[in-house]
């Protein structure tokens, strides 16, 4: 059991080379695991948190509705946005600057087979982080991620997620709102779930810009801990 995951932070990368980089570290670990049964030897399986912030782009889940995005692609070509169906739960969601993207690529193997305790981890090291902001941000019933004032006319996504595992092998994550531009969240029903606002970070601080960095070390400490992980900082080049 190798509860070492290594942390790469890949700044701003395109959201194609990113996906393959995933499946890259995905199928590694996937293989591995398969090599490990085949052979009944002892091979550790390493685990990867990677950080990114994407140029702007939306992708649609598995199960999404296209329906959902409300604009052409001339119109995504205006906006210098692109779009990609992929292979992860939920349905459709934005990613663009100053958004921090994380996607652990994990062998629950190494720390519990448990999809939704692994879910409600990643909403809770997000709860736990704005919290230290000073915002009380909650689950809100049936609907994955993390939110503001639920349960009132003001209720508003701060945090999506949508996930896949195969074999106990997890990729894609959450993207965390910090100084995005909400405006493009006009352009698509967020996550399918209409007559919900979305925010960011900077929007309730009413701050100008939030040091995205200082978010990021809070995430992996209260990952690290809710998971009872060791992390490694490791430098990427794709």
């Amino acid at each position: 059991m190798n509860k070492e995951i290594w942390v790469q932070d890949l700044g701003l990368n395109d959201y194609k080379q990113t996906w393959d980089y995933q499946e890259q570290l995905f199928k590694k670990i996937v293989d591995l695991k398969i090599k490990n049964r085949r052979e009944v030897s002892n091979l550790e399986t390493p685990n990867y948190f990677l950080f990114v912030e994407h140029p702007h782009v939306y992708t649609l889940g598995k199960s999404g509705d296209i329906n959902n995005l409300l604009v052409n692609k001339a119109e995504l070509d205006e906006k210098g946005a692109t779009f990609y169906k992929i292979n992860r739960g939920g349905d459709i969601t934005y990613h663009g600057p100053g958004q921090i993207v994380g996607y652990p690529i994990l062998d629950l193997d190494n720390f519990f087979t448990d999809i939704h305790k692994y879910l409600r981890f990643l909403e809770e090291a997000v709860i736990l982080t704005l919290a230290e902001y000073g915002l009380k941000a909650e689950r809100s019933d049936g609907e994955t991620g993390v939110w503001l004032d639920v349960g009132t006319p003001f209720a508003r996504k701060i945090c999506a997620m949508g996930v896949r595992a195969s074999r106990w092998v997890t990729m894609h994550g959450f993207a965390l709102n910090v100084n995005t531009d909400l405006g493009y969240f006009d352009m698509m029903i967020p996550c399918g779930i209409k007559d919900k606002a979305v925010t960011s970070l900077n929007v309730e601080l009413g701050s100008p810009k939030v040091d995205l960095q200082a978010v990021k070390q809070k995430l992996l400490y209260h990952f690290e801990n809710l998971f009872e992980a060791e992390l490694v900082h490791q430098s990427a080049h794709l």
